[in-house]
């Protein structure tokens, strides 16, 4: 009778299995919450559907094959060691522990570069009108114009959030933003150099909308385009905060 007997599950494998599902389902709620885009540049996530299906489907198979006693697992050369399955548990872990959230000011290091062009695609003008550039096709611009006085009096009309470096003065600030290529693995702050009488009311970390024109000016020991505001004023953070290259 008992060697007939059908062998019992190892609780590894019903662990995998809840693993599996598990990686589906908080995959699923990101997307539907839209927390998706924290983590993925927008052309890529539909690898994260195709994922969330996956990890569906075999979850669902292995539950079911557990179920029936019928598992297909070699149980003398294929088990899932417990190391093996907090390795592949880590990445869960963090994302029910750490709230999902887009960078922001406090994870600015090395400040921020005025200069993307070297990981964007091209350095070419673009072909939008001025006040529909953002930070990122102005940066763009700066380095395709053979001079940063060409773009004098071009006017602005762009949001980011407040950063400043280290030196500078009471009336300088960054109009900063964050941009990825694939993932937030890759994203780098970016940012535009403004000069603002009231610059020191401003909070480190606010995110605000600026009108105003361009100005070539010295900015780090060089000529740059700087921000010349007409008027600043608070916003909230965009729904998806991040810029893509």
């Amino acid at each position: 009778m008992e060697m007939n007997a059908k062998p019992v599950p190892y609780w590894q494998d019903w662990l995998k299995t809840l693993l599996l599902l598990a990686m589906g389902l908080y995959l699923g709620i990101l997307i539907v919450t839209g927390n998706l885009s924290n983590y993925i540049n927008e052309r890529f996530q539909w690898l994260s559907y195709v994922a969330v299906l996956l990890f569906l489907l075999l979850g669902g198979w292995s539950a079911l094959s557990l179920l029936r006693q019928q598992t297909t697992l070699n149980y003398a050369h294929a088990r899932i060691t417990p190391a093996a399955l907090l390795l592949a548990a880590i990445p869960l872990l963090f994302g029910l522990l750490v709230p999902s959230r887009p960078l922001g000011v406090e994870a600015v290091t090395g400040g921020v570069s005025l200069n993307p062009v070297g990981r964007a695609a091209a350095a070419a003008a673009y072909t939008k009108p001025p006040l529909e550039r953002n930070v990122l096709d102005w940066l763009r611009e700066f380095a395709a114009v053979p001079a940063p006085a060409a773009l004098d009096n071009e006017p602005v009309d762009v949001i980011g959030f407040v950063y400043r470096e280290p030196d500078m003065t009471g009336t300088q600030f960054m109009l900063a933003r964050f941009t990825m290529s694939c993932c937030v693995a890759d994203a780098f702050a970016i940012g535009m150099p403004v000069e603002y009488a009231a610059a020191g009311e401003l909070a480190e970390g606010a995110w605000v909308r600026i009108r105003g024109t361009l100005r070539a000016g010295l900015f780090e020991g060089q000529m740059v385009p700087i921000i010349q505001p007409q008027q600043v004023e608070p916003v909230d953070m965009p729904a998806n905060p991040y810029l893509y290259s």
